[in-house]
């Protein structure tokens, strides 16, 4: 199973970078290989936030569209995602969010398995630099909206 963690220090507060990982329709605007992205149901239960959503996610021939389990635990600044449909067999990935002095030192750890055995293994080959570029993706888009950079 494919498995990645990237760690990144960005320049802005922790619930601005926990508000922008849990916008999760706006990920198409800037989340490599994204193409859509609909929530079906959020709620807020005490210090817990669950969002059911789906994800298209491709490039060129190849495109699937999954449905994930979101839950947000404020106590820990944590994020948890699971599949609960689609192509993958399996999905695990977390956020972790914590404040620094000089921003938010955020950890996303992902490890998943895909239905097709070939593309699993071209996912464990590349998915690394995938998942930086994810995180690239997520660190920019802080910038722009936040006006923080990284420098």
């Amino acid at each position: 199973m494919p498995k990645a963690s990237v760690k990144r220090l960005i320049e802005c507060n922790k619930n601005q970078l926990i508000d922008l990982v849990l916008d999760i329709e706006k990920y198409p605007e800037f989340v490599p290989f994204c193409l859509n992205a609909h929530i079906y149901e959020k709620k807020n239960e005490g210090d817990i936030t669950t969002i059911i959503a789906d994800l298209t996610i491709g490039k060129g021939p190849f495109k699937d569209t999954y449905k994930s389990d979101v839950k947000f635990n404020k106590l820990d600044s944590t994020i948890n995602v699971t599949n609960i449909g689609g192509p993958l067999n399996h999905l695990k990935n977390t956020w972790h969010f914590e404040e620094q002095k000089n921003g938010t030192e955020i950890s996303f750890n992902i490890d998943f398995e895909i239905e097709n055995k070939f593309l699993n293994i071209v996912m464990t080959k590349s998915f690394q630099f995938g998942l930086d570029k994810i995180a690239d993706a997520f660190q920019k888009r802080a910038e722009e909206l936040f006006g923080y950079s990284n420098n």
